[in-house]
């Protein structure tokens, strides 16, 4: 199944929990896996807290600040976004979630969220598999 986001943001964490429990509902799978991977180089998927938004925010400015954007990437000289590259490819693009009795084994404050990282698009696709334990 596949998701589509569209972004606001040059840089935003988006929470997609919710599209993806629907998936994994539909999917009538009661143990497995939930593998959700987006198509995008200049975007990730990762798993973190969004009870408290700050978190969010604090996420961006520490990845930021270890991955700076223009600070001489040779890719910059194509279109400006080597730094977008360089943080997707170290956040990845994908992970993996236990399907237990029906539902996402996620910790209480645990949240799926796309981190776009080079904003605004529009059409992110992001493709959920619920693969049936054997």
């Amino acid at each position: 199944m596949k998701i589509t986001i569209n972004t606001s943001k040059k840089q935003e964490l988006i929470d997609i929990t919710d599209k993806v429990n629907d998936i994994v509902k539909k999917s009538k799978v009661k143990n497995g896996i939930c593998n959700i991977f987006i198509t995008h180089a200049t975007a990730a998927i990762i798993i973190n807290e969004n009870y408290d938004l700050n978190v969010c925010v604090d996420f961006l400015k520490a990845l930021n600040k270890a991955i700076p954007d223009n600070a001489g990437y040779l890719h910059d000289r194509v279109d400006g976004n080597a730094g977008a590259h360089i943080k997707a490819a170290v956040l990845g693009p994908s992970e993996s979630i236990p399907v237990e009795n029906g539902k996402l084994k996620l910790g209480t404050w645990q949240s799926i969220m796309v981190v776009e990282l080079d904003g605004p698009r529009s059409n992110r696709k992001v493709e959920v598999r619920v693969i049936k334990e054997n």
